[in-house]
């Protein structure tokens, strides 16, 4: 099996340049040999980068209790299937906290729902197999949405920190000549290096803020990422699209202080602007354009309910909870579960809330 870089090697080759988008595929989700394939244990402590569902099972409940609430108002006196989608799942530990929730708070629920966790990956769904064997009733795999079985899908459809990592193209302003080009990637001896494709397509529609970008201003566009949102948008017949990530806004991200972007490598915690080294070694992430999310889920029909951050909507669960006592007296872990899911300093300000709703 060929590793990333001998593919990219081969590829850039053949055409002289690569697009960053197919660079970044390739090192993340390569069989076998990308980032995302082959190391099981990259989140958390130990790892590369923690995640909210890494400090512990609170993040799981809260949405496992927030879901709930949507679910038993969506059924009422009706019987549709219940279901939940979890779209990159990782290693099943979310699934896992979420059912284990259900299971003990609201059986009733629990025993209706079918769990359907979409993962591409082979590799993967066996990581999730393994994680979620004491639920292998309620769950089932799918590796994309154009299954026949859920075209008319009735229920929620979510992702945690899943369209970061969907590839981007990367456009830069060339201020002299007052056009965008776009940043690929050319093979120089043992290296990878930077290169411009010209007759970039991006364009934006405010002419203004390109007289006052710097020259060299670089922005990450994810096609990839708006088309997925919009496939989700396309089965949901009734119920919640649901994605937590990191992100701007169309306005935040399109900032003249903001000229080298938001693309990031990742290794043992330490973030690094040399995204092109370690190959299928390190994790590469940009920033969510929600603007665009937004957007594309509205022309697709669906309605707005909710865009906030992460502090602001796990808060509003939280409180709902002790109105309910559902998780009794708060102890010391959970308390620090909490802070740091929701301090700016930790994940709180970096992390948005979508829901939007048909």
């Amino acid at each position: 099996m060929k590793t990333p870089v001998e593919i990219i090697r081969a590829e850039a080759a053949a055409s002289g340049v690569l697009s960053f988008a197919r660079f970044m595929e390739l090192a993340l989700y390569c069989p076998d040999s990308g980032y995302y394939e082959q190391q099981k244990d990259n989140v958390g402590r130990r790892g590369d980068f923690i995640t909210s569902v890494s400090t512990g099972t609170l993040f799981g409940e809260l949405l496992a209790f927030q879901f709930a609430g949507w679910l038993e108002t969506e059924v009422g006196s009706r019987k549709p299937e219940v279901r939940l989608i979890e779209a990159g799942a990782h290693d099943g530990k979310l699934a896992k906290d979420i059912l284990n929730w259900l299971q003990t708070n609201r059986p009733k629920l629990f025993s209706e729902i079918e769990y359907i966790i979409l993962e591409p990956s082979p590799r993967r769904q066996e990581w999730q197999r393994e994680t979620l064997k004491q639920f292998a009733p309620r769950v089932r795999w799918l590796s994309r949405f154009n299954d026949s079985t859920i075209q008319r899908f009735n229920g929620i459809i979510f992702s945690n920190e899943l369209l970061d990592a969907f590839p981007v193209h990367r456009h830069a302003w060339d201020a002299k000549n007052k056009n965008w080009f776009e940043w690929g990637v050319a093979v120089d001896g043992k290296k990878f290096v930077w290169t411009k494709i010209q007759n970039s397509e991006f364009r934006i529609q405010n002419s203004e803020l390109e007289s006052v970008l710097p020259d060299g201003y670089t922005i990450e566009i994810s096609p990839a990422a708006e088309i997925w949102w919009r496939e989700a948008a396309g089965i949901l017949q009734r119920g919640k699209l649901l994605t937590i990530d990191y992100g701007l806004t169309s306005d935040e991200l399109f900032s003249p202080a903001r000229a080298d972007g938001t693309l990031r490598g990742y290794f043992r915690h330490h973030a690094t602007d040399d995204i092109l080294a370690n190959v299928g070694e390190q994790d590469l992430t940009a920033h969510v354009n929600f603007s665009a999310i937004q957007k594309a889920g509205e022309e697709a029909g669906l309605k707005t309910e909710t865009f906030s951050t992460q502090t602001k909507f796990l808060a509003q669960i939280l409180e709902k909870t002790l109105a309910h006592n559902i998780f009794g007296e708060r102890n010391a872990s959970r308390t620090r579960q909490f802070q740091t899911l929701t301090h700016p300093e930790h994940l709180g300000r970096a992390f948005r809330v979508l829901v939007q709703s048909r």
